[in-house]
């Protein structure tokens, strides 16, 4: 007779890993719906002219190249500039984003972080789950 094998083809439960999977899911759920991200202004402080938005800077050689690309597409100084910007464009946003967990209880953020790891501790003993212990 077979033995009959569970989530991952060991012996642990599939109930288990079930039950872990829906725990797991809810609490990342509810801990990344309390995450707000918000973003702060790109730029440079410069004398006698204020706050200059550096995207705009970034922009102008990205439509730069984009000009030089479309006279002459093999041009790789087009190429390069059209790269470049876009990298530096995706540095700026990404490096001006303010991630804040937003004001909850602590009876709500135990709850949600029970969820997560017990999930995940439930699926891991479900995979990793040997015969006879």
């Amino acid at each position: 007779m077979a033995i009959k094998r569970g989530a991952g083809g060991t012996p642990g439960g599939i109930g288990a890993f079930i039950i872990g999977v829906i725990m797991a899911l809810a609490g990342g759920y509810m801990l990344m719906n309390q995450i707000v991200v918000t973003n702060t202004f790109w730029g440079w402080h410069v004398p006698f002219l204020g706050q200059v938005s550096a995207f705009a800077l970034t922009l102008v050689f990205f439509l730069i190249g984009v000009a030089i690309l479309f006279f002459n597409y093999r041009n790789l100084i087009g190429w390069i500039l059209t790269a470049a910007s876009l990298l530096g464009m995706l540095i700026g946003v990404v490096s001006n984003l303010q991630i804040y967990f937003a004001p909850t209880t602590l009876f709500v953020t135990l709850g949600m972080l029970i969820l997560l790891v017990g999930g995940l501790a439930l699926i891991a003993r479900a995979l990793f789950a040997r015969e006879g212990g």
